[in-house]
């Protein structure tokens, strides 16, 4: 099985895990980026609200996703791009927890997805200062990226699996969890065992 994985990396326009305004997707096959996509997001009602911290962190304002695509419409191409693949980001619970809540926040169930964390992995693989995107990303020799660009930071998340999968002599990323000590989550709470 060859080192295959959709890194994704969500904008938020305010506090709320369910205010996704913007989302990149990087799809890696064979240890390579192959293509890369990425989209403004309309968050669903009762949290479209932005506020001026996150706007500062990432640019986007609420006129810029003013006819883009909401939630329910945007989750089918987002899966189309994804596949089956385990998804990766940098800080992942995050990243799934977008996903739960706009969902939650939809009415849509969660779609079930197996994923990991770039910044766990970092954590045990790299010996540095800060464990930030920017900084592990400069480590693995990916700099200056417009960080809080949700493609960049979705290739500069790409860009740390791949490297921290050569350095731990890696084939996948199942290999890669075992050898580095990270798990591999799940989205999707596991199915409760019917009582016999």
């Amino acid at each position: 099985m060859p080192l295959d994985f959709t890194a994704i990396d969500f904008e938020t326009a305010n506090g709320s895990n369910a205010s996704a305004c913007s989302v990149g997707l990087v799809k890696v096959r064979d240890g390579q980026i192959v293509d890369r996509i990425g989209w403004l997001i309309q968050p669903p009602p009762g949290h479209d609200h932005f506020v001026d911290w996150n706007t500062r962190i990432h640019g986007i304002r609420a006129e810029d996703v003013v006819g883009a695509p909401g939630w329910t419409e945007q989750l089918p191409d987002l899966m189309a791009f994804a596949e089956n693949d385990i998804l990766v980001a940098h800080n992942a619970g995050f990243d799934m927890g977008v996903i739960k809540a706009a969902c939650a926040a939809t009415g849509l169930v969660a779609p079930s997805y197996s994923y990991m964390c770039s910044l766990q992995l970092a954590r045990k693989t790299y010996h540095l200062d800060s464990y930030r995107l920017p900084l592990v990303a400069m480590a693995v020799g990916f700099e200056d990226f417009p960080h809080h660009d949700a493609v960049a930071d979705a290739e500069a998340c790409a860009a740390i699996m791949i490297h921290a999968a050569d350095r731990h002599g890696a084939i996948d990323l199942p290999e890669l969890s075992e050898l580095a000590g990270v798990r591999i989550s799940s989205i999707a709470p596991p199915a409760v065992a019917a009582a016999s």
